[in-house]
């Protein structure tokens, strides 16, 4: 996976942020219940609906996620204590309450948002990472479905088999949106 490659516009992004890929993680956590207690089926999984779904829609279907959010703080003082430190503030560069403002606004701003860059930079490298690895055990657990199809056939329920291809399309449609993000071809 080049990282050239990988998708750095959030809105581009089908997972934006870590907890998108938890629909992930719970998919693959299922796959490892289902190939572990081969009497699973659709109806006794943990996502049954999901899954009757992907059975409805075919291999292809979109899985779709999304997740926003927002953060903020507000933090007040005393309209006193404000004006009067802005007027001495300003007063060191010949100005007022006005450009005392901007004399004290410009070296908390400046290291407001180079913190913030750094912050940012460090979130996305993460998600990446996250996605990368996420992208990974969902191909390896999309094998190991499709071996347990090819093994199991022959004497499993019907019941059964639908299951696990309904797996194996909620999975691949997973991995498909991990490949939009990571840029993969």
């Amino acid at each position: 996976m080049k990282a050239s490659t990988y998708l750095t516009r959030k809105k581009d992004m089908i997972f934006q942020n870590i907890n998108a890929l938890k629909t992930v993680e719970h998919v693959i956590a299922e796959v490892d219940q289902g190939l572990g207690n081969k009497s699973r089926t659709i109806t006794t999984s943990s996502m049954p609906e999901v899954l009757a779904t992907a059975v409805g829609l075919g291999s292809g279907g979109v899985i779709s996620f999304a997740a926003l959010y927002l953060s903020g703080s507000v933090i007040g003082v005393s309209a006193a204590g404000v004006a009067s430190a802005l007027s001495a503030a300003g007063a060191v560069v010949g100005g007022g309450a006005t450009t005392g403002l901007f004399v004290l606004a410009a070296p908390i701003a400046i290291l407001g948002y180079l913190g913030f860059k750094v912050a940012k930079k460090k979130r996305e490298r993460r998600l990446m990472l996250a996605k990368q690895f996420c992208y990974k055990r969902s191909l390896a657990h999309l094998a190991s479905l499709k071996n347990a199809i090819d093994i199991e056939k022959p004497s499993a329920s019907k019941e059964r088999i639908d299951y696990l291809k309904a797996l194996s399309i909620t999975l691949q449609a997973a991995i498909k949106d991990l490949k939009h993000d990571l840029g993969i071809v």
